[in-house]
């Protein structure tokens, strides 16, 4: 099977009376109208699909510029178009054959460990998981049989999100876990091509022509940069600027049967099985600081020699309190660490800001997905959609630095609320413990629509500032707010006489922490007029 020739991925198409279908095809049929996104049976597979086609993309049909970015943008290529510029790269995306494998080890690896395919799943239980029979709310057994494109999707989303996994093992060239920002069109039934493009930059010698035959590009292609001695590490002016989409820190080789079956994860009949894989640890190790165009990233101003820090999942999901970063580009905190959007963000701000784009998308959105990990642990998988601005470079450190004083005072909202919450509980809150998390996630999730309208109405201010009615309104939603979650979590049931006259001290408090300084100089830079709670 060649992923660049064969039918391998499934779409979702709209009919002429508008229903929609499910159909495997060729990744040549992006471009057409009717085919409006992936249909795969997993949500990271699904984005893994969009991370795969965007390299693809960005590595054998980039445009020049931003005109021809444009003109591909308003009328897509033909199929026959795609299919010539594909064919350059056609050797090196076989999944089977006698010649390199895509995403997989050069090496026949015949002496490796064999696994069950299944633990290509990256929330599939280790071995440790399964010899203590602690897999118990992520199940073994998923994925145990799989269909050669299934297998294939399930290698490659391993591969560019690997987390660790055990002594040489390495971890992908974002680190475990990798947030993955991608540029969507406001209409979800959009065709896919807009989908697709919004997130491929125009090159502008961005990048030398690549040597599509070189394991520069395409890992695979070459002997393994093995990486079990000190000073093997592969940094990122080892290679070309492209082999960020296809990094391949794993050593695998799929075993594929020529039987017919059923692939377990999309219920449907195939002509060719994988039950199992090849292993074998130390593989390339991805050091140093890189820049994926798809992932934020953070950095650390005093401490130079310190690598770029990608953007992670984490516990509470994708909520605004890291909106800022997934957009937004600058230096927030007094010159202390530096942000950065993914360079897809910025490209697509640079080019809808030179009025190329003026007409297409009047306001993008932002589809924010990736993985909570714990080492080797998937806590979860979070996908989320926020507003996208467009925001001119030159205006950027200023929005930024507003939009973190907006953060602050949610924060400072959100400690008092949990604060007096754990008082009004326990006789000592600083002994507490257990997960609060679910206070902040409610908490996030219940400001978020106030946040993105205060955040609107800055983008429309000329002066890139709240109104004193408009700065009043996000005050008093996080006001509202922290109360509100105060008494479902701590006075909604009754409770003695003496705990209630605790519950009832620890509103007091938290009624004065909404009042303290930090408020009273929001209040006061704002020009609001104090009016404060009293009941």
């Amino acid at each position: 099977m060649n992923l660049l020739k064969d039918p391998w991925l499934i779409f979702k198409v709209q009919q002429p009376d508008g229903s929609l279908i499910e159909q495997t095809l060729p990744i040549t049929a992006i471009a057409k109208p009717e085919v409006i996104d992936f249909a795969l049976p997993r949500a990271d597979f699904q984005g893994a699909a969009y991370q795969f086609t965007i390299g693809l993309l960005q590595t054998c049909f980039a445009p020049d510029d931003e005109f021809e970015w444009k003109d591909n943008y308003l009328e897509p290529p033909t199929a026959e178009v795609l299919k010539q510029a594909f064919s350059k790269a056609e050797h090196a995306f076989n999944a089977t054959g006698d010649g390199p494998l895509f995403m997989q080890d050069y090496d026949s690896l015949d002496e490796a460990k064999r696994n069950s395919v299944s633990s290509l799943l990256i929330e599939a239980p280790g071995g440790n998981g399964l010899k203590l029979n602690t897999d118990h709310f992520v199940k073994r057994g998923i994925g145990e049989v799989m269909s050669l494109p299934m297998a294939v999707l399930a290698l490659f989303t391993l591969q560019i999100n690997a987390p660790a996994g055990g002594q040489g093992n390495r971890t992908g060239l974002r680190g475990g876990g990798p947030l993955t920002t991608l540029v969507m069109p406001q209409n979800e039934n959009s065709p896919l091509w807009q989908k697709l493009w919004l997130n491929v930059a125009p090159n502008d010698e961005r990048y030398s022509a690549p040597d599509l035959h070189c394991d520069t590009v395409f890992p695979w292609l070459g002997k393994t940069r093995v990486s079990a001695k000190k000073g093997s590490e592969t940094y990122q002016k080892d290679v070309h600027p492209l082999h960020m989409f296809w990094a391949m820190p794993r050593r695998i080789r799929l075993i594929v049967e020529d039987v017919a079956g059923e692939c377990s994860l999309t219920g449907k009949s195939c002509s060719q099985l994988v039950k199992l894989y090849k292993t074998q640890n130390y593989g390339a190790n991805y050091a140093g600081s890189w820049s994926h165009p798809l992932t934020p990233y953070k950095r650390d101003l005093k401490k130079p020699d310190q690598e770029d820090l990608s953007i992670k999942g984490q516990p509470g999901g994708i909520t605004y309190k890291i909106w800022d970063v997934l957009t937004l580009t600058g230096s927030p905190d007094g010159g202390k660490t530096q942000q950065m959007c993914a360079s897809v963000v910025r490209s697509f701000n640079h080019v809808v800001n030179d009025d190329i784009l003026e007409d297409v998308t009047a306001q993008a959105r932002l589809w924010v997905f990736g993985y909570d990990m714990d080492n080797m642990k998937a806590r979860g998988w979070y996908s989320e959609t926020m507003p996208l601005y467009q925001v001119p470079p030159a205006k950027q450190q200023n929005i930024l630095d507003y939009i973190k004083q907006l953060q602050t005072i949610a924060n400072d909202a959100l400690w008092h609320c949990r604060s007096q919450i754990k008082s009004a509980w326990f006789d000592k809150p600083g002994d507490a413990k257990g997960d609060f998390s679910f206070i902040e996630t409610a908490f996030w999730q219940q400001t978020q629509s106030a946040f993105f309208a205060a955040v609107q109405q800055l983008m429309s201010s000329d002066f890139l500032y709240l109104t004193s009615m408009e700065a009043k309104q996000w005050l008093s939603t996080l006001r509202n707010v922290a109360l509100s979650l105060f008494d479902e979590y701590a006075l909604s049931e009754l409770g003695s006489e003496r705990t209630m006259e605790k519950r009832i001290g620890a509103r007091k408090n938290l009624l004065k922490g909404l009042y303290s300084k930090s408020f009273k100089k929001f209040e006061t830079e704002h020009q609001i007029e104090p009016n404060k709670e009293t009941n």
